[in-house]
């Protein structure tokens, strides 16, 4: 699926108005996807609706950073990240993302909730750096050297990942 598609060294910027919404059930697979979303990605709704996901991940995001997302969602935190995404015609996109849970009356989780936004460019310097550290991790020592290296990471910067993408983000 995703992985059969172009990548290009083609950037697209979401507009500094626009939020990027889509909604998925609990296994990821989206039922709902707004207009700005769908035009970013160069999608019809009919080619998203029922898709997983990660029909516009990107190979440049290292996996520990869904490993993350999924682990706090699931819990029904909410999480915050940066995501380089691929549109249909090999292009990508970076967004800053707020993930939630949705919840029924009674407290279990229908699904998940994804609002994203134009990154702040500034983060995006400590950002593609990072995530190239993480990714060559992986490579080399699977998620868990990522997970190794990220911790280590933000040891050293005497942060959290909550702290970091945040202040990023307001930079």
């Amino acid at each position: 699926m995703a992985q059969n598609r172009p990548v290009s060294n083609v950037e697209r910027q979401v507009s500094e108005d626009a939020f990027l919404v889509s909604k998925t059930d609990t296994k990821g697979k989206i039922t709902y996807c707004n207009l700005p979303f769908r035009e970013i990605v160069g999608a019809k709704a009919g080619e998203l609706i029922g898709k997983p996901h990660s029909i516009v991940r990107h190979p440049d995001m290292p996996r520990i950073i869904f490993k993350l997302l999924w682990e706090r969602v699931q819990n029904k935190k909410e999480i915050f990240a940066y995501v380089k995404n691929r549109s249909f015609d090999g292009s990508f996109y970076w967004v800053f993302a707020n993930v939630t849970a949705s919840v029924d009356a009674s407290g279990n989780i229908v699904g998940y909730y994804s609002v994203r936004r134009r990154p702040n460019p500034r983060a995006l310097s400590v950002i593609e750096p990072l995530y190239r550290r993480l990714l060559d991790a992986e490579k080399s020592g699977g998620i868990d050297a990522s997970m190794k290296l990220l911790n280590e990471i933000l040891k050293e910067q005497n942060t959290s990942y909550d702290e970091l993408v945040n202040n990023l983000q307001r930079q």
